[in-house]
């Protein structure tokens, strides 16, 4: 599918596609865009984990990527700076911890929390949101320079 909408994006007139994943866990997209760079096409793939880890600390946060797998202080921080009225009462008490998942492919999100929370959003600010998605609006710019910068391939 990512290929097929680089064809079509590239009959067009771009000669480059970012492609923005907006959910952890898609490692599969890298094979796609790397595979598709190999072959000649204009491709990046965008957030790297090296872009979460720089937004991480521009937002000074305090859990780690392990940690902070889903609901927790980086998405609660995001969404109470954009849209603070989607982030549900109580997420100042809901913290979960499950850093032991190594079953989570096989038994599912279900075997390691009842409420869909890994991580702690009760420490999620707006203010770290807003650090968090500047951080990445500034590496979302290197990669589009990068594809700017680079001829079309034949």
């Amino acid at each position: 599918m990512i290929n097929d909408v680089y064809e079509s994006v590239t009959r067009s007139g771009p000669f480059a596609m970012a492609v923005v994943n907006g959910h952890g866990g898609n490692y599969v997209l890298s094979n796609v865009v790397q595979e598709a760079n190999a072959k000649g096409h204009r491709m990046a793939l965008f957030p790297q984990r090296e872009d979460w880890n720089d937004a991480r600390k521009a937002g000074e946060l305090v859990t780690s990527i392990s940690e902070d797998m889903h609901a927790g202080e980086i998405e609660t921080s995001i969404l109470l700076h954009v849209t603070p009225d989607l982030v549900r009462r109580g997420y100042e008490s809901a913290d979960h911890m499950a850093n032991d998942r190594r079953h989570l492919l096989t038994a599912g999100m279900q075997a390691y929390t009842e409420s869909g929370v890994i991580g702690r959003p009760s420490l999620g600010t707006a203010e770290k949101g807003k650090a968090v998605l500047g951080s990445l609006v500034q590496s979302f710019a290197e990669v589009l320079r990068l594809l700017d910068n680079a001829p079309p391939r034949p």
